[in-house]
């Protein structure tokens, strides 16, 4: 399977020595695709939908509501998608930017950023979700939220701190609002960069959640299973 990696942003320099980019985050999270990159926040998208039979959709520093060109052009390529019914994951901002291609709401969070290792909770089993656990970790970076789901979407997994964790829009279209692909290394090193952004204490707190084991293989497994459904 062809997947496209559709890249809304890049990790800045001086930490590219952790992960490299968010390609390398994402094929090494699914070394078993091959993938296709379409450096979307600079202009290029796919030719065609059919260049690739599914796409991956990358976590952004803007959010899905900013008046920005690549951003309008990214919201009609997921509409088109979900009209052609093509395989569609989107994680963080690829996950608000699938609510809000669809007719779904995004916002800043009245509780601020998200970060750290958090714990999302199932509403729903699905039968590519294999194995399935009821509760699983995973790590957050982000001040906005889904608000509002599209029509025709089903609601997969909460948190205490964001109650859509996880959606779904039929059987193509899937949103992952943490963060998979990221490493307690980049994750520390975001947040420590961030505090004038995120606040002192809530850091502090984020930086003593990054002991908990995280269940970025468990997601692996859903996603491969979900583009293999």
């Amino acid at each position: 399977m062809k997947i496209g990696l559709l890249e809304c942003d890049h990790v800045i320099e001086k930490f590219q020595h952790i992960g490299g980019d968010y390609r390398d985050m994402f094929t090494k999270l699914l070394p078993e695709l091959e993938f296709r990159f379409y450096n979307v926040c600079n202009g290029q998208f796919p030719e065609s939908l059919d260049d690739c039979e599914a796409y991956i959709c990358t976590g952004s520093r803007h959010s899905v509501y900013e008046n920005i060109d690549w951003i309008k052009q990214l919201k009609d390529f997921v509409f088109q998608l979900y009209e052609n019914e093509k395989k569609f994951v989107g994680v963080c901002f690829g996950h608000q930017m699938l609510a809000e291609a669809l007719g779904g709401k995004v916002l800043k969070s009245e509780g601020g950023w998200n970060v750290g290792v958090h714990q999302f909770e199932m509403n729903s089993k699905e039968s590519w979700m294999t194995p399935f656990q009821q509760k699983f970790n995973l790590l957050m970076m982000c001040q906005d939220q889904v608000v509002k789901m599209p029509k025709n979407s089903e609601l997969l997994a909460r948190s205490d701190d964001c109650s859509v964790g996880m959606f779904k829009v039929g059987d193509n279209m899937l949103g992952i609002q943490a963060h998979p692909e990221f490493s307690i290394n980049y994750e520390k090193a975001l947040m420590l960069d961030r505090i004038d952004l995120i606040g002192e204490e809530k850091v502090k707190k984020s930086l003593n959640s990054l002991d908990k084991s995280l269940d970025n293989s468990l997601i692996r497994d859903w996603i491969t299973g979900f583009l293999n459904f």
